[in-house]
């Protein structure tokens, strides 16, 4: 069974910056696109930041030049480097990867269980 763990989230001071890592465990063929999503308290989960299987990436307007989004594909783990936090970016934060099960399987989408980050003096 695939499973994507989150790690890195906490509370941090507004300008500070933290670490997200994700890492698939199980088995599977393969991953492709990994990405980086987040929902704050009454607001629809958004997009932050995603990576194709060879290393083109894309991000929202809201974190351009703040955030990295990078993988490991040795270690089947995607990282997301936050750095000048502001108390809006205070959300839970979503691992999202699209794996192949199987050599014979389209790949499907799997979510991670999230992990929250606090921007706050």
């Amino acid at each position: 069974q695939v499973q994507l763990v989150e790690s890195g989230g906490g509370l941090v001071q507004p300008g500070g910056s933290l670490r997200l890592s994700c890492v698939a465990s199980g088995s599977f063929f393969s991953i492709y696109g990994m990405g980086w999503y987040r929902q704050a308290p009454g607001k629809q989960r958004e997009l932050v930041a995603f990576i194709t299987q060879g290393g083109t990436t894309t991000y929202a307007d809201s974190v351009k030049g703040r955030f990295t989004i990078s993988r490991d594909n040795t270690k089947n783990t995607v990282y997301l480097q936050m750095n000048s936090l502001k108390p809006e970016d205070t959300a839970g934060y979503y691992c999202n990867a699209e794996i192949s099960p199987e050599f014979y399987n389209s790949p499907s989408p799997y979510w991670g269980q999230g992990t929250q980050v606090t921007v706050s003096s």
